[in-house]
This record gives C-alpha cells, structure tokens and sequence, in this order.
C-alpha cells in the first residue's frame, strides 16, 4: 500500500497497519535479542572450556575487584590456608538429588598474605526432625591445601527482610559478610574438590556445572520470528488478498 492510498484509506486500515507494523517489529527485536543471548552463552561456554584446561591459579593472582573475579570463574585454584570455622554458614534449601540441605561455606585465611576466601566445601542433607540440628564438621587445625574451582557466590534464593544473621541463612553477601566477620575477602568463592583424606568429613562435592541453555534461547528467538511470520501473514491475508478476491468474485 502506498503512502497516498494509505493517506486515504479509512481509519480503520491505518490502525490495522500501525499494529501490524509494530506487531512485527517487536517480535522480531526481540528474536534477535535471544539470538543474541544465544551467541552469548556460546561465547561463555567456549570460555569455560579454555579455563577449565588452563593450569590452576596461583592463590597471590586470586582477583581483589569484582571485574577481575568474573574473568577467574571456573578456574582451577590450589589455595593453602587456615580454616576460620567460626564463621561457618549453612546456606539452607539447596536441594541435591531430590533432598533438602545445606551448602557448607566456611572462610580460608590465606597463608601467606592474611586475605580471606570463602571456601564452598560441599553439600550435607537436613535433619528431618530439626532443620537446626546442623551435622558435625572436622576440625582441621593448622595449615590445609584446598583444592578447588573458582566460582561466583551460591545463585541467591528469595529471602524475607530482618533475617536473623546466625549460621544457618538463605544467602550470603560477600561485602555484607565481610563487614559482620571482619575479614577482607576476595571477591570470589572456591567450590572445593573432592580430595584424598576428604571422605569420611560427610560432605558431598558434586557440584553442578553452571547452566548455560542455548537450545532456550534459540527456541524463544524462533517463538518470536514464527509469531511476527504470523502476523505478517494475516495482515496480508485479511487486508490484501481477502478484498482483492471479494472484489473479483
């Protein structure tokens, strides 16, 4: 339709043709966004796959700012430290094979060098009568060597304002944890591998990969290409076609 015949069309027509436009538009944008959250989990599996292969991490090149800690995420680390197990924290309902439990979060003092790391030393399933009844953890006095992954904190879950802060908690805030325990952290945790001597402490290491779903986001960028498709196709079926044929009829 030209712009005059449009120009003269009744109201009716240029508000079809308004909606169909922007109909289009936007599902079309916003099939290119997911294409282009697509090319970014792809961009991010690739890196994950070149940090896994490169050689751990020495604890002096652990990052201090939260920019450099995103380009050390899931690199492999040996850390060597002491436990602060007083500032032990069970971050509760972290299901794992269909049970409910806590992820064990305990800070490594590092040796030397005096800055902190918060360690995720594993998984440990709740008491059933009691959720605070909280599994025994061993003590490891002196200097221990944790391996692990470097990991961004636990994904946080929806918690109610005025939490008690105790060592059972929802989340866990690395500034808001590093002022109540006084302890200057890095901005990264370490998910700790399982080890020699580690298996009689009772907790389990299998940590999940980190989900990056590609096959989501190309399905959702062709949901909204196939619905501007449609959209294109009854605005030319109703407005164009359909006439013309009942006008030769």
């Amino acid at each position: 339709m030209t712009l005059p015949r449009l120009l003269q069309a009744p109201w009716r027509a240029r508000v079809v043709l308004l909606a169909a436009v922007l109909g289009v538009a936007s599902t079309a944008r916003l099939g290119l966004w997911q294409l282009s959250r697509a090319a970014e989990k792809e961009a991010m599996l690739s890196a994950l796959a070149t940090r896994s292969a490169m050689p751990p991490l020495p604890a002096a090149e652990l990052a201090r700012t939260a920019g450099e800690a995103t380009a050390q995420h899931y690199r492999r680390t040996t850390l060597g430290g002491r436990w602060i197990d007083a500032h032990t924290v069970y971050l509760e309902n972290r299901p794992m094979d269909g049970r409910v439990g806590f992820i064990v979060v305990t800070p490594l003092q590092l040796e030397p060098g005096g800055d902190a790391v918060l360690v995720q030393r594993g998984w440990v399933p709740r008491d059933a009568a009691d959720r605070t009844r909280l599994p025994p953890l061993p003590q490891v006095p002196g200097v221990v060597e944790v391996q692990g992954l470097i990991a961004p904190p636990p994904g946080r879950l929806l918690e109610f304002a005025g939490e008690p802060a105790g060592p059972i908690r929802q989340n866990l805030d690395l500034d808001a944890f590093g002022r109540e325990s006084r302890l200057t952290l890095r901005p990264v945790t370490v998910q700790q591998a399982a080890a020699p001597g580690l298996e009689g402490d009772g907790l389990s290491r299998r940590w999940p990969p980190p989900v990056v779903d590609v096959q989501k986001h190309l399905g959702y960028a062709f949901q909204w290409f196939a619905m501007a498709t449609l959209i294109t196709g009854l605005y030319v079926w109703f407005q164009l076609v359909r006439p013309r044929l009942r006008r030769r009829a």
